[in-house]
């Protein structure tokens, strides 16, 4: 956001339960399945996460000498991404 504020909520719903159960789908899979954050302290947050039990199924990778990247589960499946610009 230009001002630098923005909220965003995942939301899991508990009741009523869903018959199909959540679906863990890939990254290429068609839908709203990935968001990525740009964040500070990549290493921090990442401890955070497991600390609260969110699935993570990437350690944290370095891309080049641009982005350290890690991918996690947030509500539903969906794709979680963090990406710390390396400076």
């Amino acid at each position: 956001m230009p001002d630098g504020q923005a909220w965003l909520e995942l939301v899991t719903f508990i009741s009523p339960e869903d018959e199909n159960a959540s679906q863990k789908p890939s990254a290429n899979t068609l839908g709203i399945r990935h968001i990525c954050f740009n964040v500070e302290d990549i290493e921090a947050i990442v401890e955070k996460m497991k600390k609260k039990g969110i699935e993570t199924f990437s350690e944290i990778e370095q891309n080049g000498e641009s982005y350290k990247l890690c991918y996690g589960r947030g509500p539903e499946g969906i794709i979680l991404e963090l990406a710390e610009n390396i400076r």
